[in-house]
């Protein structure tokens, strides 16, 4: 079975009995190690201890107090949103246990923490996957994108690389001519698909999102993954490429964009933002579905600011999904 997104750290937990990721010392460790967890040169002798005792315990306590001790204000919040991500994880044992609960609580957290949790849960749903596009498309549920429009079609690339390629293209006009910027990353097609296998920790590939079917249909495989993993319900999502005879009965905004566009035609207003990728969500199990939208489909809508970068909230489908439990739980 081929590796993939080894930089998830899936590796450093196992599964429980449900095929849910369990939270273990490895994974919270390889956590505590991160650029954005490790105390910065100019840490208190405070911060500096705590995260050292942690890093000898991942499970140890650590107190308000001692929060409330640091020097730096920033430290403090963010040690605090820290300590709470590692409270549920550790309370609900599973990421996506976790995952689904702080989405349930609207917890406010640093982005970062959820993507990577994201990352895990599809690292863990698509376990198996042979098709590269859906490996791919699946990034844009946890990695930001960066699109522009090439011989007529949206391409996404990673924003996080576009970004540092930017960066070095200021810092040295030369490296960015030799390099040819982002026109010099490889175009995802059927003749590398192989290659993806040994850099998709690298997120070098573009996806030619608007010219290649094999793209919207592997973001449509990634999302299904997801869904029936996450929430236990199995559903089919098909993408559309066209827009004419949506029945909005129900829709989602897989980005803030989406949800503007859906909100637009729901009010029969001038949609704010560019669709940019439509989709049919259906449940195979029409019990799973609230009874006044059984029988329609869940339109999933994907829209693109003027900024050209893609942020989908996968949390969209957690929350807005007409699931039977919600009426349950009401």
């Amino acid at each position: 079975m081929r590796e993939f997104w080894v930089a998830s750290g899936h590796h450093l937990t196992r599964l429980d009995a449900h095929g849910w990721l369990a939270v273990t010392d490895e994974l919270l460790l390889a956590w505590l190690a991160r650029p954005e967890v490790l105390p910065p040169e100019e840490a208190c002798d405070t911060e500096r201890a705590i995260h050292a005792r942690l890093m000898a315990d991942p499970r140890a306590p650590v107190t308000d107090a001692e929060v409330a001790a640091m020097a730096d204000a920033d430290a403090q919040e963010n040690w605090r949103f820290l300590l709470h991500l590692r409270e549920v994880l550790l309370r609900e044992g599973t990421i996506e246990g976790a995952y689904l609960s702080l989405v349930r609580q609207g917890a406010r957290m640093p982005p970062v923490f959820y993507d990577q949790m994201v990352q895990l849960i599809l690292r863990n749903a698509l376990q198996g996957c042979e098709d590269v596009h859906t490996l791919r498309a699946a990034e844009l549920l946890y990695r930001a994108q960066r699109g522009h429009v090439q011989d007529g079609a949206l391409m996404l690339a990673d924003e996080e690389l576009v970004t540092e390629m930017e960066a070095e293209r200021h810092r040295s006009p030369l490296t960015a001519m030799l390099s040819g910027g982002v026109a010099g990353l490889d175009v995802l097609t059927e003749s590398n698909a192989w290659t993806y296998w040994s850099r998709s920790d690298a997120h070098t590939m573009v996806l030619n999102f608007g010219g290649d079917p094999a793209a919207r249909q592997g973001l449509a495989a990634a999302i299904a993954a997801f869904v029936s993993h996450l929430l236990g319900v199995a559903v089919m999502v098909a993408p559309h490429t066209m827009a004419e005879g949506v029945d909005l009965h129900w829709f989602v905004g897989l980005d803030a964009q989406g949800t503007a566009i859906g909100n637009a035609l729901w009010q029969g207003k001038e949609p704010p933002a560019t669709m940019v990728g439509l989709f049919t969500l259906d449940f195979l199990d029409a019990s799973a579905v609230l009874p006044r939208v059984a029988g329609h489909p869940v339109w999933l809508i994907l829209g693109l600011g003027a900024d050209m970068v893609l942020r989908v909230k996968p949390q969209n489908l957690v929350m807005g999904l007409p699931l039977a439990e919600m009426a349950r739980n009401a």
